[in-house]
């Protein structure tokens, strides 16, 4: 373990080197994507005063869901960047992987390391900077037990970005090009999850419930952390199954490339 983590290391240490050895550059991407995003909350924020809510949440109730949900997937998109299924394709495409298995280190956490994309820090920031401001303007009821759970939630999140990006990467090995479709649940689900689950269509809660659990990793939460109503009445231990969530699509990802690994035929680059 204490090996694997040195390795580990070593590889983030060359990544951040690497990124940064042009700084102008570098800060510039990162404000670049702090611009974008605070844009879109921006955008997000002027629709709401202008209907004053949304299915009854407020704009920083909502801004709640959003900066969890920006925070979140901008810390996985820097550690789990190496198993973007945008990028992975293209190296299984080009025979980059095959040089990976080609070395006497696990393959799971080279890949994990080879990618470390700093410039997601403008995602975090702006990410940081909505909850910082959603904390000032609404009147939480901490409890221990909340805030104890709040990070929690955060990590669960976390995992399940980082799931679904392992489980597009896997695809990969069978398609070699990228699945837009997965694009769905990563990129379009932290959209989805930015928003109350109770404004979208009634197949769409069933589908984001039932078949892929993301109700439970912000939504639920948000309900419990802001002490709304359930409106669809259901159980209250559903507020507290975020890491049940979360880490079992992680587990279920990372059993599904190990299934790749040992099925994995390279292209012949």
């Amino acid at each position: 373990m204490g090996h694997a983590l040195g390795l580990y290391r070593r590889l983030i240490a060359a990544n951040i080197r690497s990124q940064t050895s042009y700084r102008v550059s570098f800060w510039l991407e990162s404000l670049a994507s702090f611009i974008a995003a605070i844009t879109a909350f921006l955008t997000l924020a002027l629709i709401l005063e202008r209907f004053n809510n949304i299915a009854g949440w407020t704009l920083w109730e909502v801004a709640f869901l959003y900066g969890m949900v920006e925070t979140a997937f901008g810390v996985m998109g820097m550690l789990f960047s190496g198993f973007d299924p945008q990028t992975f394709g293209v190296q299984v495409r080009l025979g980059h992987f095959d040089q990976l298995l080609l070395r006497p280190a696990s393959i799971t956490l080279q890949v994990l390391g080879s990618e470390f994309i700093l410039r997601r820090l403008g995602r975090i920031a702006q990410g940081l900077l909505v909850l910082g401001l959603v904390f000032t303007h609404l009147h939480f009821h901490w409890t221990v037990a909340k805030l104890l759970y709040l990070p929690v939630v955060f990590a669960s999140l976390v995992a399940f970005y980082g799931g679904l990006f392992v489980i597009g990467a896997t695809l990969t090995f069978w398609t070699v090009e990228s699945i837009e479709a997965i694009n769905i649940f990563t990129y379009g689900g932290s959209e989805l999850m930015a928003y109350p689950m109770n404004i979208y269509q009634t197949w769409m809660r069933v589908f984001f419930t039932y078949i892929v659990p993301a109700i439970f990793l912000n939504y639920y939460p948000a309900l419990y952390f802001l002490d709304k109503p359930d409106p669809f009445h259901l159980p209250v231990m559903v507020h507290f199954l975020a890491p049940a969530a979360g880490f079992g699509i992680l587990a279920a990802g990372l059993t599904f490339w190990r299934y790749g690994l040992r099925h994995y035929q390279s292209t012949g680059t």
